[in-house]
């Protein structure tokens, strides 16, 4: 392994030719958005590599690698960890489930899997904002100029950097393409505001005055103001760096592909001998796909609705996370169920009603004792506690407690439009504060809510077993680069209540001022519902003062990322589970699919396929439970850029739009074969075809 930094003086690559940037300056100069300097490192594939940092298939399916020296981790130990952990968070490693059969490094290739070549990391900000954002491009060795593809791989969820590695990574990597990453402004950069602590670009610590990834917006005097009154408290980038990071995500995607470019020709860009003739990689001889999973899919939608440049060939996306701009000319159906008029809900408003509903809901009978894990995940007496502190609040009818949570799933499905195929998985996601930490970070986002707004009484900090806040373990600290999500609870650090009954305290464990008992912190939740929906979630009323003022800020921020449906023709393949529980698909890929057509028309490419059996978390599917009645989404998302490949290579068609009826295999101990797993049809029977007829569309049952 070698290390060289790029421009570490200039900006400018120390092995760049001046010819380039002359000839071509989109593609063969150093972008105006990178800042600093770029750090170059060669993997050889032998002893490290760019998709498994070494560990190969087998070490990414065993245990976790560990520092040598747990309070001063190397860069090289903070990669291998990030990789490690990020690589599991998305794909389901658990012998059976798919893993070194359908997908896995080492499937199609030789041994491990392990994939030499270069790895490109540096800091970019887009226009407006001088918040960093990290850009990382890898180049595997078996790249062909004459070949050339570039894949898009920006984060799922909140991740860092790593975060797509093992989807759009692996396959990118495998196909010989070069793959870019960006942690689309959001990442596992965290500021502890007790000691100042940040993480540079490398992951590794520092309270001194270097580049990082992000402190928040604080003068030393305010930063120690606010600790003294809320001591041991976290700001991170996502939720607290005052930008709306997803109102830029499309734009983080297209500057990254820039960036590829540009890393490209520092590399394999040359002249002919005696001749000017410059060969450059460039759109025109480069193809490139969009793509990645949930927010990094969403990142890359938005990304080719932006594209005026035609920087992008083709997409390909698993479980997008996109807020499709509001039409209400067209309608939902599934099978012969009811018709959804109110579909396009944004995700601060589903998520928001998950987060209060859902701990009641978890006791409704047609769930409480289905649903996998949820006995494990949740309490009964808190979620008891939610329904009636629920009902002495007018927010949920009944007598008994069966009847109240039964209101609680009724609202969610009915008056939400959440799938009832949804119902068994949301209560292990509410156990695992997937709602509650959306809701959370998302309010202060579209917002631009700063650390020092606390905004509905909530901050983040580490707490202890009974739940009060402590310091964060200075070991748990310094890995934070590598075991945090971006969006805590995570690796550590928790949601805390400020105003909860007594004292701050971990939001899980927090009693309500307004019932006294142990809620899951229900009012903070509900003043966050209310910001949501812009009026008071209990009475109805109009929010007042600052309360209203941040109902606005949220208001404006969601109308920033809402999804214009242009795709400018693009070939285009949506995955998407129908049990998908975190980005229910009435709100999301399905309406998204019927404004595409009611906005591009015969000239849309986009194909949407809807897999049976399949949520958002694959890596649940290696628990007792949900591995018998599930199946990986993931197996789906690699046939999707299969499929886009196919078109842009080939000139294959894209399979229509279809319902893919997938054969859960019943047990853990019952291995997944094709029989579980049939493919995406090229010819798909009439009644699995997904249309848009007469502005509505039909879903298949």
């Amino acid at each position: 392994m070698k290390r060289i930094i790029l421009g570490a003086a200039l900006g400018v690559s120390v092995f760049a030719s001046s010819a380039w940037a002359i000839d071509n300056p989109a593609f063969n100069a150093l972008p105006g958005f990178i800042q600093g300097d770029i750090a170059h490192i060669a993997y050889d594939g032998i002893t490290d590599d760019l998709l498994t940092a070494g560990l190969g298939a087998s070490g990414l399916a065993g245990a976790a690698p560990v520092f040598n020296e747990p309070l001063a981790p190397t860069p090289a130990e903070l990669r291998r960890l990030a990789i490690y952990n990020n690589y599991r968070a998305l794909v389901d490693t658990v012998p059976g489930g798919g893993y070194g059969s359908f997908f896995g490094p080492g499937v199609g290739a030789a041994g491990e899997g392990l994939i030499a070549g270069e790895e490109y990391l540096a800091f970019m900000t887009v226009p407006g904002s001088d918040v960093l954002v990290t850009v990382m491009a890898q180049v595997p060795d078996r790249f062909d100029p004459a070949n050339a593809c570039i894949v898009t791989a920006p984060s799922s969820g909140s991740r860092g950097i790593y975060g797509a590695i093992g989807t759009a990574g692996e396959w990118g990597l495998k196909k010989g393409c070069a793959v870019v990453y960006t942690d689309k402004g959001t990442g596992t950069g965290s500021h502890n505001l007790e000691t100042d602590s940040a993480q540079r670009r490398d992951g590794t610590l520092t309270n001194g005055e270097e580049v990082v990834q992000f402190r928040a917006d604080l003068s030393d005097t305010a930063r120690g103001d606010f600790s003294a009154l809320w001591p041991d408290r976290f700001a991170f980038k996502h939720a607290h760096s005052k930008v709306n990071p997803e109102a830029d995500w499309g734009q983080h995607v297209l500057q990254s592909i820039e960036f590829g470019f540009y890393v490209l020709n520092e590399k394999f860009g040359r002249q002919l001998p005696n001749d000017e003739t410059l060969i450059t990689l460039k759109p025109n001889n480069t193809l490139v796909i969009a793509s990645s999973v949930s927010n990094g899919g969403g990142s890359s939608v938005r990304a080719a609705e932006q594209d005026h440049q035609g920087l992008i060939d083709g997409v390909a996306v698993s479980e997008p996370n996109v807020n499709p701009r509001v039409d209400t000319g067209f309608t939902i159906r599934q099978g012969d169920g009811p018709v959804i008029t109110e579909h396009s809900r944004s995700l601060l408003d589903y998520t928001t009603a998950l987060a209060v509903y859902q701990g009641c809901a978890n006791l409704a009978p047609a769930i409480r004792d289905t649903a996998p894990l949820n006995a494990v995940f949740n309490s009964p007496v808190v979620g008891e506690n939610i329904c009636n502190s629920l009902a002495n609040k007018g927010l949920v009818t009944g007598a008994t407690l069966d009847e109240r949570a039964t209101d609680a799933l009724r609202i969610l499905n009915e008056d939400f439009g959440i799938q009832p195929e949804q119902n068994l998985l949301a209560p292990v996601h509410f156990g695992l504060a997937v709602a509650q930490s959306i809701s959370m970070t998302y309010a202060n986002a579209y917002g631009r809510a700063g650390v020092e707004d606390r905004v509905c009484d909530l901050s983040l900090a580490a707490t202890d077993a009974a739940g009060a806040v402590t310091p964060l373990a200075p070991t748990t600290e310094a890995a934070l680069f590598s075991a945090s999500n971006g969006i805590p609870p995570t690796a550590g650090v928790n949601l805390v209540y400020d105003g909860a009954l007594g004292q701050p305290t971990n939001l899980a464990a927090s009693a309500s001022p307004s019932s006294s008992q142990l809620d899951y912190g229900l009012d903070a939740l509900l003043c966050l519902r209310s910001l949501a929906q812009g009026s008071d979630a209990v009475t109805g009323g109009a929010l007042s003062g600052n309360a209203a003022a941040q109902a606005d800020a949220i208001a404006t921020g969601i109308s920033e990322v809402r999804a214009s449906g242009d795709l400018r023709g693009k070939p285009t393949v949506f995955v998407t589970g129908r049990a998908d529980a975190i980005l229910p698909i009435n709100h999301t890929s399905r309406p998204y699919y019927g404004l595409n057509q009611r906005v591009e028309g015969k000239a849309s490419n986009l194909r949407y396929y809807e897999i049976l059996n399949a949520h958002h978390l694959d890596v649940l599917n290696g628990f007792p439970g949900l591995a018998d009645r599930y199946v990986p989404l993931h197996h789906y998302y690699f046939q999707a850029l299969d499929l886009v490949w196919a078109t842009l290579k080939n000139r294959q068609p894209l399979p229509p739009s279809q319902v893919v009826r997938t054969v859960p295999r019943g047990a853990i101990t019952s291995p997944l074969t094709e029989a579980n797993l049939p493919a995406i049809s090229p010819d798909p029977a009439a009644s699995d075809r997904i249309r848009f007829v007469d502005n509505q569309l039909r879903i298949p049952e």
